[in-house]
């Protein structure tokens, strides 16, 4: 009701103003005579019959004079811009910061972060220059450290931008605003592709974090930590920086440093997949404490690891459940590539189970380019057929050697083998192994001896429900079973059971609430108790 009398008050002075400037116009207009009059007969209220025409004429020509804009220089726009961002980083970011630190409030350096974030492509040196002799006391390590790891491209704009901040004076900096400051030039280093200034960059933020203790300087610290082993994968020297992570995460330990225990547990896992050191891996794993899982996004990197870990060791059903979950708990908007990974490894290991996975899957938004070349190993795998599997792993032999995955497709022969022995059972009800053989395709020397050594494993694995006559060298399948009267039923309900219980687990551990939250409702149930007490002495 408030917007729209606001609106109605509005379109009546707009009327009135343009009413009263008809009105100046056309006063001394008087016809001539003996011609007919072009105006109207005056009347009462002029201003409620004014001529549609001139008034929406006299509305468009002030519209246009509104929307005419003077022409501006490319660069006088883009130093707008770049002064734009600066005066928001001095006073949002600054302010965010500063009252984090002050207050110990920790959302407010996550805006800060999530602001940077948002910004960081459009940083460029005549931005981030006077951000830090603005942030951080001029002559300082920490300054004179960051202004010698910066570019020198734009020295014109540096020298403007840093004669007009010079005068709006310099505040007293935090240890937050100092590792926030080494934060913001390590990403605008790495997207500028100056790895090597990136790495010193992040190796002096990372020694300023020695005897900080505090939870607020845990958020910008995890983020450090994060960029650092970026900047020396990058530089192909992730090797060199393993000791110091081990270091790293035993003071977050000591510390009770819980963001930062998690971001560096991920961040050695990843150190050790890199070089493929999967036992190193899974023994540090065991013996640091179990994962909280604080953050999502870093509990989803832990389930990946733990599932290719999983996966390497031959433990494929824990595998397949942590790649599931770390797919199905990544976010959706910004994640694609991190999900289509753990699909390509689910699928692996799903295949390796003896399990045909679904055709959705590979049809799932902007997954089915990536992954086009494990839809057609499970087609050759569902198949049955040697040849087409060795055809496949040759024509993408790059993708899944840059997928790591190489070596598991060479697992998938065995598998191949049984699903095509499979088919062969269901369809003859006796076969003879020489016969079993030459559909199996098999190239061996003495194929007969090892079709019949495939079969007695493959019975005895219970893969196919069939017995060996090895006196005539037959293959007889037995009477197809009727699947309910068997345990496989139980042990498929079973299973969704404990997949529901674990979700409802999870989630009631995810629950938060407010500090002393228990202690309101004592409080509460105490004084409840009393009244229903009190009421109880009144009535007898």
């Amino acid at each position: 009701m408030k917007s729209s009398k606001k609106q109605t008050a509005t379109r009546e002075k707009v009327l009135h103003m343009y009413c009263t400037a008809y009105m100046s116009e056309h006063r001394n207009q008087v016809p001539a005579l003996g011609t007919e009059s072009t105006m109207e007969p005056p009347v009462s209220k002029p201003e409620l019959h004014v001529p549609v025409i001139w008034f929406t004429r006299k509305m468009t020509q002030d519209a246009g004079m509104k929307d005419q804009k003077v022409p501006t220089s490319p660069s006088s726009s883009l130093s707008s811009m770049s002064h734009g961002i600066l005066q928001h980083f001095k006073k949002r970011v600054v302010e965010l910061i500063e009252g984090g630190a002050y207050t110990g409030k920790v959302r407010w350096i996550l805006r800060a972060v999530s602001i940077t974030i948002a910004l960081r492509w459009r940083l460029k040196v005549c931005v981030i220059y006077p951000f830090l002799n603005f942030a951080l006391t001029t002559g300082s390590e920490a300054h004179s450290r960051l202004i010698s790891s910066l570019p020198k491209d734009d020295d014109h704009e540096m020298e403007v931008d840093t004669a007009s901040s010079a005068t709006q004076g310099t505040v007293n900096h935090s240890h937050e605003m100092e590792i926030y400051c080494y934060f913001l030039v390590l990403i605008f280093l790495i997207d500028q592709k100056k790895y090597t200034e990136a790495k010193a960059c992040s190796s002096a933020g990372i020694a300023s974090l020695k005897n900080l203790n505090s939870r607020t300087v845990d958020v910008l610290a995890s983020r450090l930590y994060f960029y650092y082993s970026l900047s020396h994968e990058l530089s192909n020297s992730l090797s060199e920086i393993r000791g110091n992570l081990l270091v790293l995460h035993r003071v977050a330990r000591l510390h009770h440093d819980e963001l930062g225990q998690e971001r560096l547990l991920n961040l050695i896992l990843h150190n050790y997949l890199h070089y493929n050191l999967y036992d190193q891996a899974e023994k540090f794993r065991s013996k640091a404490p179990p994962f909280e899982g604080h953050s999502n996004r870093q509990f989803c990197r832990y389930l990946f690891y733990l599932g290719k870990i999983r996966t390497i060791q031959l433990e494929y059903t824990d595998a397949k459940e942590s790649l599931l979950q770390a797919a199905r708990k990544a976010p959706v908007e910004r994640s694609l590539g991190f999900r289509v990974q753990c699909n390509k490894w689910a699928i692996i290991v799903r295949l390796l189970l003896g399990e045909i996975p679904e055709r959705t899957l590979f049809k799932q938004k902007g997954m089915k380019n990536a992954l086009r070349p494990y839809f057609d190993l499970t087609n050759a795998v569902r198949i049955g057929d040697l040849d087409l599997l060795k055809t496949v792993a040759e024509k993408f032999s790059t993708t899944f050697t840059s997928d790591r995955t190489n070596n598991l497709i060479v697992r998938l022969r065995h598998n191949v083998i049984r699903n095509r022995l499979r088919h062969i059972s269901i369809a003859y009800s006796r076969i003879s192994l020489a016969d079993v053989a030459t559909k199996l395709r098999l190239d061996s020397p003495n194929p007969i001896a090892d079709a019949e050594s495939i079969v007695s494993k493959a019975i005895r694995d219970g893969a196919i429900d069939a017995m060996l006559d090895h006196a005539n060298g037959w293959m007889i399948s037995k009477e197809t079973r009727d699947i309910y009267s068997t345990n496989e039923p139980k042990i498929a309900f079973n299973s969704r059971i404990a997949f529901c219980l674990n979700m409802h687990n999870l989630a009631v551990r995810s629950l938060r609430f407010p500090p002393n939250y228990h202690k309101e409702q004592q409080v509460d149930s105490d004084s409840d108790s009393d009244t229903s007490d009190e009421e109880y002495d009144d009535e007898y």
